[in-house]
């Protein structure tokens, strides 16, 4: 189902823990918004996880809920904190120790796109921020928080599939000693958010899919993994990045021919995946 910033799509009935999540797929980009912009409608995209929901739609299939965001990582970022507010780009807020991600301009209202390139002339005010983030940020995290409470209520345990899509550019300067980048880039901040076990077991997922796998470098994991991964609590969060050549073209932003064949081996993927998450069947609707 549709609402506002984001489009849910559940399963008739949930067989699993799991919860796959993409914040940073979204394209509905407002009018208003490009209007302000002094990019272009595709360097505007270049920070999109661009069809990431895609390859990963058929979750209900396999008994578990997709979060998926409409809202544009250029005008939200949903994987930041709603407090990094970037004093460069936002009027009214006060310098303070700034951590990178504000400093390089991607706070949760971000000032540039990939390469650097700003968003913006001039600032936003204040309370143009904070209402993005009430009509944006929150309603997303309220969802992902709802999800993952049922998913303790039915099964005990709540793991959380964090989708994302790595540009090249990152993945050049972080080539494997083999000289083979990674396909995928499997992140739970060095065992903090999730457990060796649950690891393992997405790890063979996409390697039984004959990719290559990688942890926590260059990749660890971002705010909505170190939010949501509680492993003392049964709450699970693993972040998965994927090589955007596997299939898409980043310069056109366009799918690649064999777009579907690689949706289909991510299907295989998210078969094993939800596996994991079969600890116990869910309680039987009243």
């Amino acid at each position: 189902m549709a609402s506002g910033p984001f489009t849910l799509k559940m399963p008739d009935v949930r067989t699993t823990s799991v919860v796959f999540a993409s914040p940073h797929s979204g394209r509905a980009y407002a009018k208003a918004f490009l209007r302000r912009s002094i990019l272009d409608q595709k360097a505007i995209r270049s920070s999109e996880d661009a069809f990431v929901d895609r390859l990963f739609e058929r979750a209900p299939q396999f008994g578990a809920p997709i979060l998926m965001a409409d809202t544009p990582r250029a005008y939200v970022d949903l994987n930041r904190s709603p407090d990094e507010l970037d004093p460069a780009l936002i009027a009214g807020v006060r310098q303070r120790h700034l951590n990178p991600r504000i400093s390089s301009g991607l706070g949760v209202i971000p000032r540039v796109v990939a390469n650097g390139r700003a968003i913006y002339r001039g600032k936003l005010t204040l309370d143009t921020a904070r209402q993005r983030i009430a009509e944006h940020w929150r309603p997303y995290h309220d969802t992902l928080q709802m999800l993952l409470d049922d998913s303790h209520i039915l099964f005990g345990e709540a793991i959380l599939i964090d989708l994302h899509s790595m540009p090249q550019e990152a993945l050049d300067a972080v080539t494997r000693s083999e000289g083979r980048r990674p396909d995928i880039v499997l992140g739970d901040r060095f065992g903090a958010a999730s457990n060796p076990e649950i690891m393992d077991r997405i790890e063979a997922a996409f390697a039984a899919a004959g990719l290559n796998v990688a942890r926590n470098t260059p990749f660890a994991g971002a705010y909505i993994t170190q939010r949501y991964g509680r492993p003392s609590k049964r709450q699970f969060a693993v972040q998965v990045e994927i090589n955007r050549s596997l299939y898409m073209d980043e310069v056109t932003i366009s799918t690649r021919p064999d777009f579907r064949a690689f949706r289909s081996l991510m299907s295989d993927v998210m078969a094993e995946i939800t596996e994991i998450g079969r600890n116990a069947l869910p309680v039987a609707a009243e």
